[in-house]
């Protein structure tokens, strides 16, 4: 059985990935840095892209499960594995974004103080663990997206080499390379129409 999620797939993911690299070509150029980081921080065009830059993260995590429902049958148990891990990540560094675009303006404006001293204990630990979970699971979802064929292995090749760079996605515009892959899998979805893989609810079978 297909659903609307799956039919859309192709669609889901050429469209979020393209969305989230315009987002994070807008926080590169939004904030004007002849200011001080704290008032850069208070400026309305560099908060509003750095709150759209969670919301990019919405689709992002959107495209994934798409792809993941109508491909994934293909990739056996490593694929289930890597969906998982790409999924984590993707939401740890969304709950990471999330900060930075709505408790970070709230923390400059009552306590700038903190802004200045930087992470340290449980935030630094948790900041680094979004990076490094997001940069790792994008990596392997490449690796288990070719080795079984659910896509071309160039693409997966190219999810590995954005999995690198992404480890920065936090700043832009290093998560641009992400978004960009997986577009480019929308759009290889769209061009090639790959099938969604269907089980057959009697006999149990992928069909």
């Amino acid at each position: 059985m297909t659903t609307p999620l799956v039919k859309a797939a192709g669609h889901t993911a050429l469209v979020s990935g393209v969305v989230f690299a315009t987002v994070d070509v807008a926080r590169l150029l939004t904030p004007d840095r002849s200011l001080e980081r704290i008032e850069m921080m208070r400026q309305g065009p560099f908060q509003l892209a750095n709150a759209l830059y969670w919301v990019v993260f919405i689709g992002l995590v959107l495209a994934l499960v798409s792809v993941y429902f109508r491909l994934g049958g293909r990739a056996g148990g490593l694929g289930a594995v890597a969906f998982c891990f790409a999924l984590v990540g993707t939401l740890d560094m969304a709950g990471n974004m999330w900060f930075d675009g709505f408790a970070a303006p709230w923390i400059a404006d009552v306590a700038p103080d903190a802004i200045n001293a930087g992470g340290s204990g449980m935030l630094a630990i948790g900041g680094f663990s979004s990076y490094v979970l997001f940069a790792l699971g994008w990596m392997v979802f490449g690796i288990a997206g070719w080795r079984p064929h659910m896509f071309p292995a160039w693409i997966g090749a190219l999810f590995v080499v954005a999995g690198v760079i992404g480890f920065n996605a936090g700043l832009p515009p290093y998560g641009i390379p992400i978004s960009l892959v997986v577009a480019t899998l929308g759009w290889w979805i769209i061009r090639t129409g790959a099938p969604a893989t269907v089980l057959d609810t009697k006999s149990g079978q992928r069909l």
